[in-house]
């Protein structure tokens, strides 16, 4: 792996009626959801890296810890952003900052593990198999 921390990713979306907590079920305001501000954090975790891998390697999020700080309205642009700052064998670990026009968001770290690819899409269609 060519990964080295300091490396940065971004993700950015407009907050739409999709990304809302009534559309997430995570509560009744039309502000940007909690779980899509985290969602747009971790693509932005893979946006650092995931190019990075080697061939036939990607990476899954293991563990993620966020606050969500400020409201987002319709409308405004969120900028989501990973610094890597660790790796250690397979894992990875980043710090997450989020922001929309105004203001930082959210904020929080995030760890991700390469795996072969192939192994572990193997390992989820026997999981999904029917039981005999």
């Amino acid at each position: 792996m060519t990964l080295k921390p300091g490396m940065t990713g971004t993700a950015k979306l407009v907050v739409g009626a999709e990304h809302t907590a009534g559309h997430f079920g995570s509560g009744r305001a039309p502000v940007l959801a909690t779980p899509m501000m985290v969602a747009l954090m971790e693509a932005a975790a893979v946006d650092c890296i995931e190019r990075q891998l080697p061939e036939g390697q990607e990476s899954l999020g293991i563990k993620i810890d966020v606050e969500h700080i400020a409201a987002t309205p319709l409308g405004l642009t969120v900028t989501a952003t990973a610094e890597l700052t660790g790796v250690d064998g397979r894992a990875m670990t980043f710090t997450l900052e989020a922001r929309d026009e105004r203001e930082i968001i959210g904020r929080g770290s995030h760890t991700r593990i390469a795996v072969d690819a192939t192994r572990f899409r193997a390992k989820v269609a026997a999981k999904a198999a029917p039981r005999k």
